[in-house]
């Protein structure tokens, strides 16, 4: 099919919002479009480079406008490709991911364009720029010395084609991992077998396995991370073992799906690229730009962190199995085991039971009476559902988002349910940036992994699922009430060990005593959720923190390992490369695995947290500092509601992260209430 007016992305959309035409758009369109909106780019550019002595507009603002052809059939692309691929999808992705590199290497590396940013950059200080007009000339002054436009023509030569390599073997390596996950998904006999479970999960258990091809049987899917959330629930050790081994395997087995022959690879060409631009290691490289600035410091933080996350998570171990021993059985407890005895320990630690929750966080009370009513009441932002609008799947829904003045503001779409052609997790992107140069109001669309319930039955949340809504939210927020001149700055536009930060801040409103109040009701009867459930709770906060922080930090950990590497130092067994790196830092505790083995690893292998994954937990720092001054200024009001978003989440990227944090909070974070939160002081 070629590429003509008729095509879908042709054109801006003209639907409100610049909502892509969900309507029109097919599959075919996508490669047209994508090729035309290459060629269409490079016009751009090329008028940029004809247009006489380099000046902001006729340069920097030119730049701002290019490539939206392309933009365009991207956002739309990817956004598929993530939550509704199919073979098509992924043939077209696995085209066109080396031709994209491809393509930005053109621009990026273009040594011409390149000169005239220098040109503007070396006299920026006589050329009266506002300071969003001046951080932007820096910015991409940055990014094409990042890229490697000041390189010699042979050594850009090199870097284009690491780089088409590198986004070839992305693609591979997420494909690879979706088929491996549906593969490693447990079908089950019996009901029976699925004891501790609730009849929507089981009932949800047994329609994904008619699904299959296997009716009267019970499918049970793996997830993105290691381990499952039924293993809280079930009370068959056997199927816990299983469901553990087949979780820690993903994209680990000799076949079609072996992720690590593509891993490796993608090592060596990382490290010879760090060194082609004089790195010590991609790490080196990737840290500049962030606001750790290197590894050491990232080391310096998570070594404070280290050993007693490990101590409380050995204190831990021993009281579950103590349970396991007061319980009648009689093992020594594995990995499999902790979630389940966890809760039981919980229990008469706290008189808790989370899995108890579960009928008070009801997803349409979650979204309507918690998530947005917070937004409500810190920004005074109203949401408004429009069925109307088409979206890009029938899941997918919309709703339109109102300023406090009554102004439209943005779109919000939201995917909660999880399906075979999604890849796992939960995620936030954009159809439409926030820019002021280019007349556009955002579309942000979350994306999660929720079990969908039997028809008609109500989607019933667990307390980490309705944390992670939460949390996905504010990374929609962050999108959403973005205020910027420039697509370069809009929304989520920050250093990646930041964007995490407004995200975590959200999640503490999950239990503020109003919100909770709000959406926290049992589906059937109404009634609120127990006021001494909600402090037991709150007196719990450090509880299992000991599993979290060691999982979570022996991850980050792999990733630092991996992208600290020269070229000549790449391993060949995975496994063993991972123990040595775990064992350095006392993080080698096997009833305690790490969230993500390198071979199911997507944020650092197939995404963009490579020698990053450490921002979560450096973001949270900024997150525990910023909530530490919510508490102590009143909370959830539109006075401090204004104040975060006035001085941080509406600037985008528009400063230097961390000279926005201290706009906002008047003072550098303190890693203090971290470490309380935690339970590591």
């Amino acid at each position: 099919m070629t590429f003509t007016s008729e095509n879908p992305f042709a054109n801006r959309s003209t639907l409100e919002y610049e909502l892509p035409d969900f309507t029109r758009i097919r599959t075919e369109h996508y490669l047209p479009a994508f090729y035309a909106g290459c060629e269409q780019h490079l016009a751009e550019v090329d008028a940029i480079l004809e247009s006489g002595e380099p000046t902001f507009e006729n340069t920097l603002v030119a730049l701002e406008r290019a490539g939206k052809l392309l933009e365009r059939v991207l956002v739309v692309f990817y956004t598929k490709s993530s939550s509704d691929t199919d073979d098509e999808i992924d043939k077209i992705e696995e085209e066109i991911a080396p031709k994209l590199a491809a393509h930005q290497d053109a621009i990026q590396l273009n040594p011409v364009l390149y000169a005239r940013v220098e040109k503007l950059y070396n006299k920026r200080e006589s050329l009266g720029l506002d300071a969003e007009s001046d951080w932007l000339l820096v910015r991409y002054y940055d990014d094409f010395r990042k890229a490697g436009a000041h390189l010699s023509e042979a050594e850009r030569s090199k870097a284009m084609q690491i780089n088409q390599r590198l986004a070839e073997l992305d693609t591979k390596f997420s494909q690879q991992l979706l088929a491996d996950t549906n593969d490693l998904g447990v079908f089950v006999d019996t009901a029976a077998e699925l004891d501790g479970l609730s009849e929507n999960e089981i009932a949800a258990a047994a329609a994904l396995a008619k699904d299959k091809g296997q009716e009267g049987k019970y499918f049970l899917a793996m997830v993105n991370f290691t381990g499952n959330p039924m293993l809280a629930s079930l009370t068959n050790r056997t199927l816990r073992e299983k469901i553990m081994k087949n979780s820690m395997v993903k994209g680990g087995r000799n076949g079609a799906n072996d992720n690590r022959p593509i891993l490796l690879e993608m090592a060596k060409l990382r490290a010879e690229k760090a060194k082609l631009f004089g790195f010590d290691s991609h790490a080196h490289y990737v840290l500049t730009d962030r606001t750790a600035k290197n590894p050491a410091n990232v080391h310096e933080m998570l070594r404070k962190i280290a050993p007693a996350a490990r101590r409380n998570a050995e204190l831990e171990a021993k009281d579950i199995q103590a349970a396991i021993k007061a319980s009648g059985a009689d093992f020594d407890m594995q990995s499999w085991d902790w979630d389940l005895y966890t809760e039981q320990v919980r229990a008469e630690k706290y008189n808790i039971d989370t899995e108890l929750f579960k009928p008070y966080f009801e997803l349409e009370r979650v979204l309507f009476d918690g998530i947005f009513f917070a937004a409500t009441k810190l920004f005074g932002i109203t949401f408004k559902e429009r069925k109307d609008l088409v979206t890009y799947h029938p899941e997918a829904r919309a709703f339109e988002v109102f300023d406090a003045d009554g102004s439209k503001m943005a779109l919000f779409i939201a995917d909660f349910f999880t399906r075979p052609s999604k890849r796992g997790g939960a995620w936030m992107n954009s159809f439409v940036d926030q820019s002021h140069l280019l007349g556009q109001l955002p579309v942000v669309l979350n994306n999660s992994n929720v079990v969908k319930p039997p028809a008609g039955q109500p989607a019933l949340l667990s307390f980490d699922f309705t944390t992670t809504l939460f949390h996905e939210f504010g990374h929609a927020l962050h999108g959403m009430l973005s205020n910027v001149k420039y697509p370069r700055f809009s929304g989520t536009s920050t250093p990646r060990d930041f964007v995490e930060f407004p995200s975590q801040v959200n999640e503490m409103w999950m239990l503020w005593p109003e919100v909770v109040e709000n959406f926290a009701k049992h589906y059937e009867t109404g009634e609120p959720l127990p006021q001494e459930w909600i402090d037991n709770l709150k007196r719990a906060e450090t509880f299992n923190q000991g599993h979290a922080t060691v999982a979570y930090l022996a991850a980050s950990v792999i990733d630092l390992a991996w992208h600290e590497l020269g070229p000549d130092e790449i391993p060949t067994d995975v496994e063993a490369f991972e123990a040595k790196a775990l064992a350095n830092y006392g993080l080698d505790f096997d009833l305690v695995p790490t969230r993500y083995r390198s071979t199911y690893f997507s944020h650092i292998f197939a995404g963009g947290y490579s020698a990053g994954y450490y921002g979560y937990i450096w973001s949270e720092v900024l997150d525990a500092d910023t909530v530490d001054w919510f508490k102590n200024n009143g909370g959830l009001t539109r006075e401090n509601g204004d104040h975060f978003r006035n001085e941080l989440l509406s600037r985008g990227g528009t400063q230097d992260a961390l000279q926005l944090f201290r706009n906002f909070r008047g003072k550098d974070a303190s890693i203090e209430p971290l470490l309380k939160r935690r339970g590591l002081l």
